[in-house]
């Protein structure tokens, strides 16, 4: 039930104390110089609590934003990959750094919003202003904080940068090995003075893994039996099989008869315990070829584009690549174009007869 005490100033003028008390809950007070607007209160209060709201709102003022990530980096964060906690921890620092310090319930659209701005301004850690894509990214990490204060901890009741505009990113690179190029490559790979780079580079060529993904295998991710390869840590956090092709096949038996004792790795280092760096290696290939503006993942994005050019659907390239939707994938469509028109082609003889 409520109450209001009317209580006067050293001056003389009259305060309202307005007080809240209902079973189970513990009591709420609060001071206005106007009567109505404590009788206001008490009925929004009370009304409040009975719906569970109440309780919600008072937590964002006890806690900060930085507390809100601070949380998140130790209790959410140690449950994802390697690779994904390494990117959103700069990401959270970040906003910890700036913002850390206001209450959650100062956290507005417009605010995020300014920083939003300040991200897309400032120089990262590649000398050189973010791209809306990593912008994204970095908005990214603080909503999924914010969506497990709401959801688990009970902090908020909505979250503020749901209603902030990302910044729009560009169309998606995609640039292809030609035939010619490809064979070129390849060949410098396989003259390189590195022993596992053509190996490496026939991998991405024929599964579409990032460079990462393949890195880091390990013995026990490869089953000869079925040649498949598991890869535990993706982008997105699911773990997936890559069909190992003949020629992929035979690349990891040759590996095999040479693995080292003293390490799980497919591809280590001197020391056995982290992948070996090839970046020095795919460069001094890449030069080699006379191959100009093609990164090593661009080599996903020409398996993308040979798997369209030889008959796969969106959906199927999806899987191969480990995208949980279509909306990657569609800047292979033109592609497979020939191949769809065939499958039509096809439905129609079916159904309507060669004449």
């Amino acid at each position: 039930m409520g109450a209001i005490v009317e209580r006067k100033k050293t001056d003389g003028k009259a305060h309202y104390q307005a007080k809240v008390r209902l079973k189970g809950f513990p009591p709420q007070t609060a001071t206005f110089d106007r009567k109505t607007d404590a009788k206001k209160w008490i009925q929004d209060t009370e009304s409040a609590i009975r719906e569970g709201r109440h309780f919600k709102g008072t937590e964002a003022k006890r806690h900060t934003l930085g507390e809100m990530i601070d949380r998140y980096l130790g209790d959410v964060l140690p449950n994802k990959s390697d690779s994904m906690q390494r990117d959103q921890t700069t990401q959270l620092n970040w906003w910890n750094e700036k913002i850390g310090d206001r209450l959650l319930a100062n956290i507005t659209p417009a605010l995020i919003s300014e920083h939003r701005d300040l991200l897309l301004k400032e120089i990262g850690s590649k000398r050189k202003k973010r791209s809306p894509a990593s912008v994204v990214r970095y908005m990214a990490a603080l909503s999924h904080v914010f969506t497990i204060a709401i959801r688990e901890w009970g902090w908020l009741e909505d979250s503020p940068i749901s209603k902030v505009t990302k910044p729009k990113e560009p169309r998606g690179r995609v640039r292809v090995l030609d035939d010619e190029e490809r064979v070129q490559l390849l060949k410098a790979c396989n003259e390189s003075s590195n022993p596992i780079l053509y190996t490496v580079v026939m991998l991405a060529l024929s599964t579409g893994a990032r460079r990462m993904e393949i890195m880091n295998l390990a013995w026990g991710d490869i089953d000869l039996k079925r040649r498949v390869a598991i890869i535990h840590e993706t982008k997105n956090d699911e773990r997936r099989a890559l069909p190992l092709g003949k020629h992929a096949f035979k690349e990891i038996q040759k590996l095999s008869e040479l693995r080292r004792i003293d390490t799980n790795l497919l591809f280590p280092d001197e020391t056995g315990k982290k992948p070996i760096d090839i970046r020095n290696p795919w460069e001094r290939a890449i030069k080699k070829a006379g191959i100009k503006d093609f990164r090593f993942h661009d080599l996903r994005h020409s398996a993308a584009s040979y798997l369209a050019m030889n008959g796969a659907s969106l959906a199927e390239i999806a899987e191969v690549l480990g995208h949980k939707t279509l909306q990657m994938v569609k800047r292979y469509s033109h592609l497979s174009e020939q191949h769809t028109a065939n499958v039509v082609s096809k439905m129609n003889d079916k159904i309507f007869g060669s004449a």
